[in-house]
């Protein structure tokens, strides 16, 4: 059955990575894939959120920030080495590799977690943009078997990782606003009826 598995992930993988290439492909996705490119995107979206965003937006900022550092480490420092998988472009033959191959391991997509996650808590927070966040989070999932660095497995299961944990901090980041929204309220109560 694991076998059964293996090669349908396999022909999966050789589908995006060689049967639906193309040359704008070839030029996207790797320019999405690589971290670098979204430094500048993810400080705009900070800075609006802690300075636009009010008292919702700047418990998001810091509550996201905490998300993407767990989910990272627990995708990459635990259980990358915990399961131990080889990347595709490792192992595999005629894998189209279009970023560089690294020796790290390959279950789950770190980019796949982190995206996901991302997508799961804003769109949670800010429900009305939650198709543009799960399209990018797509995109960037996708763009891994493409470039040849996982299988799409390692995606599939880095994408489910990412939404558990973006559902749970995202429960989190909307009690504490409640919380404080309460305290708030009750405190504004207090000074007007003093006031009266």
């Amino acid at each position: 059955m694991a076998e059964f598995l293996y090669q349908i992930d396999v022909s999966v993988f050789y589908f995006i990575n060689h049967t639906i290439s193309n040359p704008l492909f070839d030029k996207f996705f790797p320019f999405v894939t690589d971290v670098k490119h979204w430094y500048i995107t993810y400080i705009v979206l900070f800075f609006i959120l802690t300075i636009k965003g009010g008292r919702t937006g700047r418990i998001a900022a810091v509550v996201f920030l905490i998300l993407i550092t767990v989910t990272d480490q627990f995708s990459s420092a635990f259980l990358k080495h915990l399961i131990g998988r080889i990347r595709p472009c490792n192992v595999l033959p005629d894998v189209r590799i279009l970023v560089t191959c690294t020796g790290s391991f390959s279950f789950p997509s770190s980019h796949a977690v982190n995206n996901f996650a991302a997508a799961m808590f804003f769109s949670k927070i800010y429900p009305k943009f939650k198709w543009t966040f799960f399209i990018v989070a797509t995109l960037m999932a996708l763009s891994r078997p493409y470039v040849g660095v996982h299988y799409p497995s390692d995606i599939i299961g880095g994408a489910l990782i990412g939404i558990v944990f973006g559902y749970i901090f995202a429960y989190l980041a909307m009690k504490i606003d409640n919380v404080l929204k309460e305290r708030t309220t009750k405190i504004t109560d207090k000074y007007e009826r003093v006031e009266f």
